[in-house]
């Protein structure tokens, strides 16, 4: 088969010097590099014994925040969902009854409120459009799962304990009145 070009490829069969076939500046070249990185500070972190700092910006695992009265504030408005650019949230709202209604502010409640942590960017969105300030997100890592059904997180998961509130300004648990980092 002929070429569809002029040009011709050179085979040039150079001759190696005495140094070149004892391979010897190839090899301490190397040596030299290794020698160069094994006396440097190593850049591992022994997890977990040793836990790497997190930036003060960091989001990570949310949280449904709890009134003065111990009621959760989400009254179901939706405007999380709508502004989640992963569509991560998922909500039904549903009225409280005649008797609740005199013991809550709002007559409107999360009674199903999901987020799908597989979906989730943890962009902080969510937070910035909640009128009630009623989600966060928290400096805590989100545990690892096995199944796809675990990730997504209802209000089991999601709402603060009564007895443990999160002060997401300073980035701490209050837990039976002693301060621990989270």
């Amino acid at each position: 088969m002929a070429s569809l070009t002029n040009r011709s490829k050179v085979v040039v069969n150079k001759k190696m010097t005495f140094w070149e076939r004892l391979y010897l500046p190839a090899i301490f070249g190397g040596m030299a590099i290794t020698l160069k990185h094994f006396f440097r500070k190593s850049n591992t972190v022994r997890y977990p014994e040793v836990k790497r700092p997190f930036s003060p910006v960091y989001r990570g695992l949310h949280v449904l925040k709890r009134d003065d009265k111990g009621a959760e504030r989400c009254t179901a408005c939706g405007l999380c969902a709508v502004a989640c650019p992963a569509e991560a949230i998922t909500m039904t709202a549903a009225e409280r009854k005649k008797d609740e209604k005199h013991l809550y502010r709002e007559e409107k409640y999360a009674a199903v409120y999901e987020i799908n942590m597989l979906r989730c960017i943890f962009c902080g969105l969510c937070e910035e459009a909640c009128p009630k300030e009623a989600i966060f997100l928290t400096d805590r890592l989100v545990p690892t799962e096995l199944e796809r059904e675990d990730f997504i997180y209802g209000k089991d998961k999601l709402v603060e304990l009564l007895d443990q509130r999160i002060d997401v300004s300073k980035r701490q648990v209050k837990t039976y009145g002693e301060d621990l980092k989270i």
